[in-house]
C-alpha cells in the first residue's frame, strides 16, 4: 500500500516523537557488531529528517541516549559518544534550512561532544523549515525532578506563590519548553513502553509502536504511521459526538 497517497496534507502531526529502538537486535540478527547497528542507526536519522521535512512536520524529537543508557557496557557507550561525535553534519542542517536544539542532562556528555552539538545549535538558531531535537542523557524523571527544585526555588524565594503553580508553570520549566507537545510518539522495534521519555508531554499524544527494526525505518514507514495517525480521533478527555460538534462548527 502506497501510504503517501492516504495521507491528508491538511492533518500532518507537528510534532513527532520518536523512540529509535532495535539498533543492536538489527545488527545482531545479521551477525554484526552492535555499533554497526548504531552506525545504521545514524544512516537512518539522517534520512528521516529530510522525510519529515517534506511531509512538512515542524518538529521531530528524538530519544538518542537516555541517563539509563550511560549503564551499558563502557565499550559501548564510548562508541556511542563517538558516533555522536561524528555524525553531527551541520552541512545538512544547513541544506534543509533545520534548526537544531538538545535536551537532556548535557554536564555528563564528553567536553568535545558537548562543543560540537552546541556549535550546531547557535549555527542553525535562525533556521525555521523544521527543528530537530535529539533527548540525549536524558529522562523524564529527571528533567521533572529539575523542574520540581526550579519552582521549589522560585517558592523559597518569593518570586512565586503557592498557590500560582499550575501545570502551565511545570510545562515552562520543562526542558521542552520551546516546542509544542508531541502529537504523535513513534517506537520502532517491538516494545510498547516510553522507557522515561516525555512523560509529561506525551499525557495526550497518539502513540504508535511497530516491529520494525530502527535502522529499518524508511519513508514508507513514517508515511504509514502519520496515516495511522489520521485515521484516529483525538478527544482530550471529551466525548467523540463533542469533538464532532466543535469540529463542525469551525
Amino acid at each position: 500500500m502506497d501510504y503517501i497517497e492516504l495521507i491528508d496534507r491538511n492533518n500532518i502531526p507537528q510534532h513527532i516523537a520518536i523512540i529509535m529502538d532495535g539498533n543492536g537486535r538489527w545488527a545482531q540478527q545479521r551477525g554484526l557488531e552492535r555499533t554497526q547497528g548504531h552506525q545504521a542507526g545514524a544512516a537512518t536519522v539522517r534520512k528521516l529528517v529530510e522525510h519529515a521535512l517534506k511531509l512538512g512536520v515542524r518538529y521531530l524529537t528524538l530519544y538518542t541516549f537516555s541517563t539509563e543508557n550511560w549503564n551499558r557496557p563502557i565499550a559501548e557507550v564510548a562508541a556511542l559518544m563517538a558516533l555522536l561525535f561524528e555524525s553531527i553534519e551541520e552541512e545538512i542542517f544547513v541544506k534543509n534550512n533545520v534548526s537544531f536544539r538538545i535536551i537532556g542532562d548535557l554536564d555528563k556528555l564528553p567536553e568535545n561532544v558537548r562543543e560540537r552539538l552546541n556549535a550546531c545549535v547557535e549555527r542553525t538558531a535562525a533556521n525555521d523549515s523544521m527543528t530537530l531535537v535529539l533527548a540525549l542523557s536524558y529522562s523524564s524523571k529527571w528533567e521533572i525532578t529539575e523542574a520540581v527544585r526550579s519552582i521549589a526555588s522560585k517558592v523559597k524565594s518569593g518570586e512565586v506563590a503557592l498557590e500560582d503553580i499550575n501545570d502551565g508553570m511545570i510545562s515552562g520549566e520543562l526542558t521542552t519548553s520551546f516546542m509544542p507537545d508531541p502529537d504523535l510518539l513513534i517506537r520502532t522495534g517491538k516494545e510498547q513502553r516510553l522507557s522515561n521519555f516525555l512523560l509529561w508531554q506525551a499525557a495526550y499524544s497518539e502513540f504508535y509502536f511497530t516491529e520494525v527494526l530502527w535502522p529499518d525505518f524508511g519513508e514508507e514507514e513514517l508515511h504509514k504511521a502519520v496515516y495511522e495517525y489520521q485515521r484516529r480521533q483525538r478527544r482530550y478527555g471529551l466525548t467523540g459526538e463533542q469533538v464532532t460538534k466543535d469540529e463542525k462548527t469551525e
